[in-house]
């Protein structure tokens, strides 16, 4: 299928799996799609498996956006929970379009866990709550990383995907032409049979060279190797090496469940100069999970590393938190280290989702089938590549995989045709009709003026812009004073104490404590709300139990102003 035919069956407003080799153009069909939408109006959620492939499109990790800490599988108890939270309510309640990128990457459990979730929350017994899904990857590529062995190991074996009655896009127009003879080598590896000319092509980048000046990673099969080889370059370093050990809260056995399934280190060593990879998405954005740089120095303060990225940003590290929660929600477990990993190697797990400009790749210990397949569709050029060995298994993919492929292909054929039936005015009334349905715009006066509003950096919608509420967040560290918060953000006092209301419950953990109120104001108005709580006259509370600030301010005498109050009652368990 080419790219035109896919975008339309995306503005149809079916359910669709993207899928097709290296080179075939899933990344920038989505962005198209979601240009699409953003001109009517209509904004969609973008998310991925891991914090690498949400960066590709703006988007953020599955865990994340679905409030789903570290777990995979989650059951109805679960998203009740859930469904008291009033910042979950709010941001599903705006879903109307969900994209999931990277989905070979995604596990059965977490596919239908999302399912679950969109389900209570939209109220309709419909797969994933009646919302336009939109997945794309590759199931040549590497299946999750399970700790123990499975019977189903992917997204396609859950039955949430196929209730989901997806139209099946399998692009194989290559837009990479510069690169021919990598995709080739990509293409023979999914078909099962390599030819004479892939092992040739493969033969000439054994051991050779790379480009003076070049970028380049390391791809291993196996940890020890990887750690082999970032201790060995770390020692090249000159200067004093920092050691970060790990703090932690809990049992030895939760503790242990968040080093199982996570990339957080007990021990970190670091030089200036060192080369890293983050492994925690920033709070603030200013870095995602995959994102890399070089360590320029360390803090004179708190001796926490400063991090330079690619991208020419400068990052004071802190200590982040992995937590794991129980299906209550309570944390009962916590790890606190630095969000990094020395990255000159890295893993051939660890790379999906990554796209590497160079690579020195050892295929020699290959252990599972994709391994090959996913270090080679990392880089952009086989240019680019220096293979350090190669074994037989390094070059075969899974046979379940090659099985459904032609299935797949078929699936695609037919939906191809399906699209190519309808007439011009059939077709654009089934993309007005989704649009309208999702609350988008299809007048041609304002999709123009939207396009209008985007290329002036002037969008209508506040999905463009980082939530008000985290504007304030972001200004914290620089706000000693409640005041100051406001001035910085040109709010009032009163909406700045809002804010803080929604981020305290967004995030239970953050360090709010300078604004709490002086003693004498502090404990005069706990005083009283513990005095009116005790005494439950049903005038006080709301019809959803809480305490009405009206008669706290009366009891106090009007001596103390709502805005206050309202802080006070931030800071009470």
């Amino acid at each position: 299928m080419n790219q035109t035919t896919a975008l339309n069956i995306l503005k149809s407003g079916k359910n669709v799996f993207i899928t097709g080799s290296a080179g075939t153009g899933k990344t920038y069909l989505l962005k198209q799609y979601i240009r699409y939408l953003k001109e009517r109006r209509v904004y969609p959620t973008i998310v991925a498996p891991t914090g690498i492939a949400a960066s590709h499109l703006g988007g953020q990790t599955i865990h994340s956006f679905f409030a789903l800490g570290i777990r995979e599988s989650i059951d109805e108890s679960y998203v009740e929970f859930m469904m008291e939270k009033k910042y979950l309510k709010s941001r599903f309640a705006k879903l109307r379009v969900l994209i999931i990128d990277e989905v070979s990457m995604v596990s059965p459990e977490l596919f239908t866990s999302m399912d679950l979730v969109l389900r209570g929350f939209k109220g309709v017994d419909a797969p994933f709550g009646g919302v336009q899904v939109v997945l794309s990857g590759d199931f040549f590529q590497l299946p999750p990383v399970s700790k123990e062995p499975k019977e189903k190991r992917f997204a396609w074996q859950s039955p949430s995907w196929r209730e989901l009655d997806l139209q099946t896009c399998y692009l194989q127009e290559k837009f990479r032409q510069d690169d021919s003879r990598l995709i080739d080598v990509l293409d023979d590896i999914r078909s099962g049979n390599i030819s004479e000319a892939t092992n040739k092509a493969l033969e000439e980048r054994m051991n050779v060279s790379l480009p003076e000046g070049a970028k380049v990673t390391q791809l291993y099969t196996h940890n020890a190797d990887v750690e082999r080889i970032n201790l060995a370059e770390l020692n090249k370093l000159e200067g004093k090496e920092k050691l970060y050990v790990y703090e932690a809260k809990g049992s030895a056995k939760n503790i242990e469940k968040i080093f199982k399934s996570s990339l957080v280190l007990e021990e970190l060593r670091l030089k200036k100069g060192a080369l890293v990879i983050f492994i925690k998405n920033s709070p603030d954005g200013e870095y995602v999970n995959g994102t890399t740089g070089v360590v320029q120095s360390f803090s004179p303060i708190d001796n926490m590393p400063i991090v330079i990225t690619t991208e020419g940003r400068k990052v004071k590290l802190e200590l982040e938190e992995w937590s794991l929660e129980n299906d209550s929600g309570k944390v009962v477990a916590t790890v606190s280290q630095v969000p990094l990993c020395l990255a000159w190697a890295i893993t051939i797990h660890k790379s999906q989702g990554m796209t590497l400009d160079a690579a020195q790749i050892d295929l020699s210990k290959t252990f599972e089938v994709g391994q090959g397949y996913v270090a080679l569709s990392r880089i952009k050029s086989i240019e680019g590549l220096s293979l350090l060995g190669i074994n037989p298994m390094a070059l075969r993919v899974d046979p379940l995989i090659l099985h459904i492929d032609e299935r797949i292909k078929q699936a695609s054929l037919k939906a191809s045709k399906a699209i190519e039936t309808l007439d011009k005015d059939t077709f654009e009334m089934l993309c007005q009709k989704h649009i309208s349905s999702m609350g988008g715009v299809v007048e041609k006066e304002k999709i123009e003026e939207e396009i209008a509003n985007i290329k002036a950096g002037k969008p209508s919608h506040s999905a463009y812009a980082t939530p008000t509420h985290i504007k304030t967040k972001n200004l914290i560290d620089k706000s000693d004073t409640i005041i100051k918060l406001a001035v910085n953000r040109g709010l009032s006092k009163g909406t700045i104490i809002q804010h803080l209301a929604l981020i305290k419950e967004e995030m239970p953990d953050f360090d709010l404590i300078k604004y709490k109120p002086e003693a004498e104001i502090f404990d005069t108005v706990e005083s009283v709300l513990l005095k009116l709580m005790t005494k439950k006259l049903p005038d006080n509370f709301t019809d959803d139990g809480k305490l009405r600030l009206k008669p706290v301010f009366e009891a106090l005498n009007s001596e103390v102003g709502y805005d206050d109050i309202r802080l006070c009652m931030l800071f009470m368990n």
